[in-house]
């Protein structure tokens, strides 16, 4: 069977994972962060960028052992076999197009505030058509084209942010800084919670980890890049904007980074950094059309998902091609269908799964002979991935009820498709 080709390098990458970390939450998290801790918020950046430091260790371990495409889907399948891998791709596959979709309608309400025809349903409809269908073209030419198109939008949605940082200083009250109450570890742990969300992103960008030059280097390097480069970007973002409102930030919930644009050149910068969260918000999802489809490609070819079809490489292209389409078309529909509260509670908790699913495979992988001792391999034995693992089991006991019996019923359904299937194959 045909292969995909490996024409991406760590820049690629890198821009990437940063594409898909830096989405529409940071221009809104520094006011809910503040509205915690206030001026001390710095802690809780710190703190959430160990506890992402460490889970990303090993995303970055695992990665450069399995090289083949699928991401976390194929991480896991290779460390625990067809039932964790079916489970993985399909409750991974779902909770990313639920809210691919979600972000669709977000970027068409975010600009019916400045262009008031978006709120047509018909402009909506086709806005959504374009989006996923566009992107889907451009997915199908080739993952040249899409990574250079990523790398374009990366620049363009780091410059507004960059720029904000760089002129704010000039407005920034130190006072407005000065840390008067050390917050308990109570508060900054549960706002570290938030934050810890606002990180995700990288199991949707190492999807194309089948298509990395050199892989076993260049995929740790790539998230270590990146998420440095997030966490710096983010703790500025959060001083300038604390520097600039003080202790008024929490008031602009919904937009606090439009709010500081306003406060230094007026209404044109407010619909500058406006129309830069819609740029985001749209890269976020080239990236992810970019992803979402490997996962289908590689569960169909492992025969983890009995759809053969969904395997096919485009002759000319080298690119999966019918993955593609059909996550095009799936997510338009779902754009469609404006609420997913059922799904969204099955995406929150399945993230936080797939990031222990691949805390373990750490462990489980390095007991498998077959791979190269020339690795990536972490320090410190088995201590961060276990670390990482008592955090994200942390995490999952933060649930609320609806989405613990939501992750429970779907692992029932699957579980029992999955044995359907496997009945019927063998």
């Amino acid at each position: 069977m045909q292969s995909l080709k490996r024409k991406v390098g760590v820049l690629g990458l890198s821009a990437n994972i940063i594409n898909t970390i830096v989405g529409a939450g940071i221009f809104a998290l520094p006011a809910i962060v503040a509205a915690n801790l206030g001026s001390a918020s710095i802690y809780a950046y710190l703190f959430c960028g160990i506890l992402i430091t460490l889970v990303m260790l090993c995303f970055a371990e695992v990665g450069s052992k399995v090289t083949s495409s699928g991401g976390v889907y194929s991480y896991i399948k290779s460390s625990f076999g067809p039932y964790f891998g079916f489970l993985t791709a399909i409750l991974f596959v779902i909770s990313a197009i639920s809210a691919d979709a979600a972000v669709t309608n977000a970027i068409t309400d975010l600009l019916s505030s400045i262009f008031p025809f978006f709120k047509s349903k018909t402009v909506k409809i086709i806005f959504s058509f374009l989006v996923f269908f566009g992107l889907g073209y451009l997915n199908v030419i080739g993952i040249k084209e899409s990574i250079r198109m990523i790398k374009i939008i990366t620049i363009i949605k780091l410059i507004p942010l960059l720029l904000l940082v760089f002129f704010s200083w000039q407005d920034v009250t130190v006072q407005n800084l000065a840390i008067n109450n050390i917050p308990d570890f109570t508060q900054i742990g549960k706002t570290s919670l938030l934050l810890f969300f606002a990180f995700q992103g990288a199991e949707s960008a190492l999807s194309i980890s089948g298509e990395i030059i050199n892989p076993r280097k260049n995929i740790p390097k790539a998230i270590f890049i990146s998420i440095t480069g997030v966490l710096i970007l983010y703790i500025l973002i959060q001083t300038v904007s604390q520097g600039v409102l003080g202790d008024t930030l929490p008031n602009f919930s919904k937009n606090p980074l439009s709010e500081v644009a306003n406060h230094l050149v007026g209404p044109i910068g407010f619909t500058v950094l406006t129309i830069g969260a819609g740029v985001s918000m749209f890269g976020y999802l080239s990236s992810e059309s970019l992803g979402i489809p490997r996962v289908l490609y590689k569960a169909a070819k492992d025969n983890t998902l009995p759809i053969k079809w969904l395997a096919k490489i485009h002759p000319k292209f080298e690119t999966p091609y019918t993955a593609v389409i059909v996550y095009s078309v799936v997510a338009f529909v779902f754009s469609l269908l404006g609420g997913f509260q059922e799904l969204a509670i099955i995406a929150s908790a399945t993230i936080l799964l797939v990031y222990l699913g691949v805390s373990l495979s750490v462990i489980k992988l390095r007991k498998n002979k077959t791979f190269d001792k020339n690795d990536f391999k972490l320090p410190g034995g088995a201590t961060i991935p276990i670390l990482s693992a008592i955090i994200i089991i942390t995490l999952l006991f933060s649930l609320t009820k609806a989405e613990v019996i939501g992750i429970v019923a779907a692992t029932i359904i699957l579980t029992f498709l999955y044995l359907l299937k496997k009945k019927k194959y063998h």
